[in-house]
Formats: structure tokens, C-alpha cells, sequence
């Protein structure tokens, strides 16, 4: 059941992946760019530095959560990808090789699983769309933009994919509960109730 599952991952990404070297996957991919961490970073910390000066605690939350929610997807994808080595489906295409296993190189061929890209564009996409319900459908429509665009330039099979969007989902999720915990330990402490 398992190779095939794999056997079928490799087929659609090589398949979904047959026009990465045309000029309109590859201004995709510059565009995709945007959903790497040092964008994300800046964005995530930009939005925390306004929001503390413009003492906007609305906003200023919301960078926060952006950029804890992102550097808990940073360091769960990497991590990961550091056990588990995949070579990418441009790896294959272009040269015939598809190798996986545990511990191997720690260079970007041989890390396809799971994708940084998704899992730092879908966490923060998740905590600004929770801190601006307004914003959320162009928030994860930009994520999943970005998601899709790693398959299509030969960066990432579709589980690689799907796993960094869970990382990025299941970060985001991680520190809004940390934050619930906080905040409501800080109401209770404001009532004069001992949390």
C-alpha cells in the first residue's frame, strides 16, 4: 500500500511538474519566492514592529503570531527534513534520480520532504487570516498559491506538499493555544483571580 501511495505521489508530481522550465512556471516560482523565510520573517516582524508603533495591540498580536507561528513551522520542517531525505522531482526529471531514506545529505536536492515553503506560508497565512477574519480568503488563497507553484516547478511531490501545509496548520494552531493559555491567565490575574 505504501509504494504505491509513493509510486502514485511520484506520478503526479512528475506529471503536474512537465512545464517547470517554461517561462511561465519559472516567473511562477520567482513570484513563489515570496513564500520563503526571509519574506515571511519580514513581513511577520514588520507587522509586529507597526503594530508596537503604532500601539495598535490588535496588530501588534497579530505579527507576533505570524512570526511565532512561522518559526515553529521553520523549525518542525527542518527538522524533519533533516531524518527524513527525499531528492526533489527535479532531480529526477533532469538527471533519473529518486532516492529516500533516513539521515542523508543535508543539501536542498535531497530534501523534498516536507516543503518550507508551504509549511511557513500556510502558518502564517493561518494566523493573520485568525487575527483579520477579513483577510483570510486572500491570505490562504495566497498560501495556497504558493503550495501549488512547488509542485508545478519541480520542487516538491504533492505529500511534500501536503505535509508542510499540516506543519504550517498545526504551528499555527500550537501557539494560538499557548496564546489562549496566556491571555486567559492574564484576564484571570486582571480580576484578581489566581491562574
Amino acid at each position: 500500500m505504501g509504494r504505491r501511495l509513493e509510486a502514485a505521489d511520484i506520478r503526479l508530481g512528475v506529471s503536474l511538474a512537465r512545464a517547470k522550465d517554461t517561462r511561465r512556471v519559472r516567473a511562477l516560482a520567482a513570484a513563489s519566492e515570496a513564500g520563503g523565510w526571509k519574506w515571511l520573517l519580514a513581513l511577520s516582524g514588520g507587522t509586529l514592529a507597526l503594530g508596537v508603533l503604532r500601539r495598535d495591540p490588535r496588530l501588534a498580536e497579530a505579527g507576533r503570531h505570524m512570526l511565532v507561528s512561522g518559526m515553529l513551522a521553520a523549525v518542525t520542517k527542518t527538522t524533519v527534513k533533516r531524518v527524513v531525505h527525499r531528492t526533489r522531482p527535479n532531480v529526477l526529471m533532469d538527471e533519473g534520480l529518486y532516492e529516500k531514506g533516513w539521515f542523508g545529505p543535508n543539501v536542498g536536492p535531497w530534501q523534498s520532504f516536507p516543503s518550507g515553503h508551504s509549511a511557513l506560508s500556510v502558518a502564517v497565512a493561518t494566523a493573520a487570516g485568525r487575527a483579520y477574519p477579513e483577510i483570510r480568503g486572500v491570505a490562504t488563497a495566497a498560501a495556497l498559491g504558493v503550495v501549488a507553484v512547488q509542485v508545478l516547478r519541480g520542487a516538491h511531490f504533492p505529500v511534500d506538499v501536503a505535509a508542510g501545509a499540516l506543519i504550517g496548520l498545526s504551528a499555527e494552531a500550537v501557539d494560538h493555544r499557548i496564546a489562549l493559555g496566556r491571555d486567559g491567565v492574564a484576564g484571570l490575574a486582571a480580576r484578581g483571580i489566581p491562574g
